[in-house]
């Protein structure tokens, strides 16, 4: 699935009203999840803390018109690249957040469908764009021990 820009300009820009709360500004809060709802009938993208309270809201309309096998799967990819590039802009640095705490993508039921960004100081999700050729460097290096 692709995005236009002004639809993944509206998820940043709900992303960021929503986590705006948490700029430091005191004492830091206690939340291991901020969770992201997509709902493909609606188009709307929800944005909730651990208490379920409601931090932001958009409307996606391309997520109407999509198709495809697997809706979670396909938005899964573009919320990590979204997440990913708001956390690389710095836009993450300044909330007073108790590390670590996550972004998951949601179902309808609130069943948690993916982790799509960790916040962590010490840990590094594995995910696939890291693991691709692993397996070739592992061989190569093996190799290359026991020839020596």
């Amino acid at each position: 699935m692709k995005l236009n820009q002004t639809s993944l300009s509206q998820i940043e820009k709900a992303i960021k009203k929503a986590v705006v709360k948490y700029t430091c500004g005191g004492e830091q809060a206690i939340v291991t999840d901020i969770h992201l709802q997509a709902d493909q009938g609606s188009g709307e993208l929800n944005i909730f803390d651990d208490d379920d309270e409601e931090l932001g809201s958009t409307t996606i309309e391309e997520w109407t018109a999509y198709e495809g096998p697997d809706f979670y799967k396909d938005i899964e990819h573009l919320l990590i690249m979204v997440l990913n590039n708001l956390k690389d802009n710095g836009e993450f640095d300044n909330l007073g957040i108790l590390k670590p705490y996550s972004f998951v993508l949601v179902d309808e039921d609130k069943e948690t469908v993916a982790e799509l960004l960790l916040m962590d100081d010490d840990t590094l999700l594995v995910n696939d764009e890291l693991l691709k050729g692993l397996d070739k460097e592992l061989d190569e290096f093996l190799k290359n021990l026991l020839e020596k």
